[in-house]
């Protein structure tokens, strides 16, 4: 499972594995009290794509198709995250206000799909 939180929530023992996803660290966070296993900074959209989207929802779905193909093209960036799910929850902190349109979810989008992929594979394989 594959949960997303704002930086500014509070971490809960709920959330296995905290990722952050983000580029750039969260304003006004103290490192302390993030409490995340690791900072994944290239699995964030590049500061190209971050800074032309600049979280207009009219650009959600240019966005989306633009950061899916880097994802694609930089499979070690996101790697760690199919693995950590693969025991257990994992939580990936972004720090968007938009709760709706932002990279965390669209990277979640990709990693299920991909998960998906996978598993059907598996099935049709065996």
């Amino acid at each position: 499972m594959i949960h997303l939180k704002r930086a500014y929530d509070p971490a809960r023992s709920t959330d296995g594995t905290r990722l952050l996803i983000e580029r750039l660290w969260p304003r006004g966070v103290k490192k302390s009290s993030l409490r995340v296993k690791s900072w994944l900074k290239d699995v964030a959209p590049s500061t190209e794509l971050r800074k032309w989207f600049s979280h207009d929802p009219v650009k959600w779905n240019k966005f989306r198709s633009r950061y899916f193909a880097e994802l694609k093209a930089n499979p070690d960036s996101w790697q760690p995250i199919v693995e950590a799910a693969h025991h257990g929850t994992v939580t990936l902190i972004y720090s968007s206000h938009d709760t709706e349109h932002n990279n965390a979810v669209a990277l979640q989008e990709f990693l299920q799909r991909h998960m998906r992929k996978k598993i059907r594979a598996r099935k049709l394989a065996a």
